[in-house]
């Protein structure tokens, strides 16, 4: 079994215990996985293959401001040892989400920067274009390219947060094609993202896809075709998640929402009922590294935890008048890391109750 299906399975038992009558949820307790080297910008998308090694990609901003040169990729152990770090060819400073392809292994990495997916060699760094946008009416220099899913038959799914789009390739990708456009998808708020992390449901009856300056969660029903699903018409599917960020659903239709400007993760039951709450900041940040959840952006199952990437993401870098509770904290990192929130102790401690 794969670090990640054993963590869907071990996460629905977890979430399958926690609601009780009066009875609070255990938020958990994140401790730090990896910490990125010296000089690394914050890290935001995240990926775990079947050996259990961990890919984060970094979004190029500092809290001292924009990286320059190629985007950059970190590789760990299951340990949250450094196994290597590359720059990716051919990209812009900022990368995204990035996900292995189900059929054909590539690691797809959305490069943010230039409104195009990469296919990337994560032991060298090397690249090729994977999927470009189409020319107007949807201008890829008005794109933000954000988090990447798929269906059954490989076919592949890219959020775009500016334009409010989500993008569908075949299997071997090409220029991308609107899959579903949506005002529900587009934002005027801050963290000034809509479409972000997507994932589809059981069954690919809809996808989840969370806009982050809306704090909404989108529902997209799907049909059945030959060639994949086919999108209807959108709908929020909840309100109120703080900064909905990556997103993933797991085996029982649960859907774990990232709330990064509530430093926390929420988990929904297929209505939309939060079912459970993990993690927190407690105003930690040791040696330039914040200790527990600071603007946090993608999150994946390993094994017996959940890992988040702490983007730690100071808005005012955009604009002065971004400024957020968590502001004056992501300031003062330095050094960015990745948190484990480990689920099993949560599964024991609910046990003892009983």
């Amino acid at each position: 079994m794969s670090p990640f299906v054993k963590g869907v399975a071990l996460a629905a038992a977890v979430v399958s215990s926690l609601p009780g009558t009066a009875r609070a949820w255990e938020r958990g307790h994140p401790r730090v996985f990896a910490t990125l080297p010296d000089g690394a910008a914050g890290p935001e998308g995240l990926e775990v293959d079947g050996h259990g090694r961990v890919y984060v990609a970094s979004f190029g901003f500092t809290a001292a401001g924009a990286a320059s040169g190629l985007g950059q990729l970190f590789v760990f152990d299951e340990k949250g040892r450094l196994v290597r770090q590359v720059g990716v060819e051919g990209s812009s400073p900022h990368l995204l989400g990035l996900r292995f392809h189900p059929t054909t292994g590539a690691l797809l990495v959305n490069d943010f920067g230039a409104a195009q997916v990469l296919a990337v060699d994560p032991k060298t760094g090397a690249s090729t274009v994977f999927m470009t946008l189409p020319p107007l009416p949807h201008p890829a220099d008005g794109s933000g390219l954000n988090d990447i899913t798929f269906d059954h038959l490989g076919n592949v799914y890219v959020s775009d947060s500016f334009q409010g789009i989500v993008w569908r390739t075949g299997p071997s990708g090409g220029v991308a094609s609107v899959w579903v456009d949506s005002p529900l998808l587009r934002t005027t708020g801050v963290p000034p993202f809509g479409a972000n992390g997507l994932r589809f449901g059981p069954g690919e009856a809809r996808m989840l896809v969370a806009n982050t300056g809306d704090d909404t969660v989108i529902e997209v029903p799907a049909s059945a075709s030959g060639s994949g699903p086919v999108a209807g018409t959108p709908s929020v599917f909840t309100n109120s998640v703080n900064g909905a960020d990556g997103l993933l659903v797991d085996d029982d239709g649960n859907v774990w929402v990232v709330a990064n400007q509530a430093d926390e993760i929420v988990v929904l039951d297929p209505t939309g009922k939060a079912i459970a709450k993990l993690g927190d900041f407690g105003g930690d940040v040791v040696g330039g590294s914040p200790l527990e959840l600071l603007f946090p952006a993608s999150l994946r199952f390993l094994d017996d935890d959940l890992l988040v990437t702490n983007l730690s993401l100071d808005l005012r870098l955009f604009n002065p008048a971004f400024i957020t509770n968590d502001s004056e904290w992501c300031a003062q990192v330095t050094r960015y890391t990745v948190v484990r929130i480990p689920l099993h102790r949560e599964r024991e401690r609910e046990g003892e109750r009983h």
